[in-house]
């Protein structure tokens, strides 16, 4: 039985000065619905431009891009907008809105995209979310600079849940956390996958001790292509050089 493609890039080349230089080369991957996703690779390998291109912040300068069935190139922009409403994003730092409490951030999306539900339902839904990432209802009201580290990105994960998303993005989520709160973080990002079924989770790490813990599949990009995509256990078992090189010492590090 064939599975069905969540992400589908083909041949997807991006070129930001007409043509002179490519940051992605020929990008091909195919993103399995339903599963969790890390991708790896050394700093400027094309990571964070592939990431703009499933929002639809970049479109390719030739080549393809299917997410959930539709060509992004395809849509208008206030059709990509509310396209965008598929996608959950954690951003590297959480992101929140300094002068919103926990709570008025993640209500903001509903209030934003879901004009249908009453301010009850919406606050709600914010407090269902927020209790589904293990934040306690006494922060609710507290300013994102009256709580942990921690507690941010739980709320910015609350957030990107706010919309019941199909597929859920996090960019670097744990860079520049301690390793307790790193460990914590990778847990609920895998709790949540698994919480949610059929949702899809894409992941772009420098991590690689969680990337190879909880990820099911693995793309590692290297000078704008993709070099190895599969399993935890075919990067172990490749005869890729820089591939092997770049997992021992990534563990290593870590």
């Amino acid at each position: 039985m064939k599975i069905e493609s969540a992400v589908s890039i083909k041949d997807v080349k991006k070129s930001f000065d007409g043509g002179k230089e490519f940051v992605l080369k020929g990008i091909n991957l195919e993103i399995p619905k339903g599963s969790l996703t890390a991708i790896i690779g050394f700093s400027g390998t094309g990571k964070s431009v592939m990431l703009k291109h499933l929002l639809g912040l970049f479109k390719p300068t030739s080549g393809s891009i299917e997410v959930l069935g539709t060509d992004l190139s395809k849509l208008s922009d206030d059709e990509l907008t509310k396209f965008r409403c598929k996608f959950g994003v954690l951003f590297q730092s959480a992101a929140l809105f300094d002068d919103m409490t926990v709570m008025e951030n993640v209500c903001f999306p509903l209030f934003e995209h879901r004009r249908d539900l009453k301010e009850s339902q919406v606050f709600r839904i914010a407090e269902e979310k927020l209790h589904q990432v293990g934040l306690e209802s006494k922060h609710f009201g507290k300013l994102p600079s009256q709580i942990s580290g921690g507690m941010q990105k739980r709320t910015g994960l609350a957030r990107a849940l706010a919309l019941d998303p199909e597929i859920l993005i996090y960019d670097e989520p744990t860079t520049g956390l301690d390793p307790i709160l790193t460990e914590m973080v990778d847990n609920l990002i895998l709790s949540t996958h698994k919480l949610r079924e059929g949702v899809t989770s894409i992941m772009v790490s420098h991590d690689l001790s969680a990337a190879f813990r909880i990820a099911d599949h693995i793309a590692m990009l290297d000078s704008g292509r993709v070099l190895l995509y599969g399993t935890p256990e075919d990067f172990f078992k490749t005869d890729i050089e820089l591939v092997k090189r770049f997992v021992t010492k990534g563990m290593k590090h870590q």
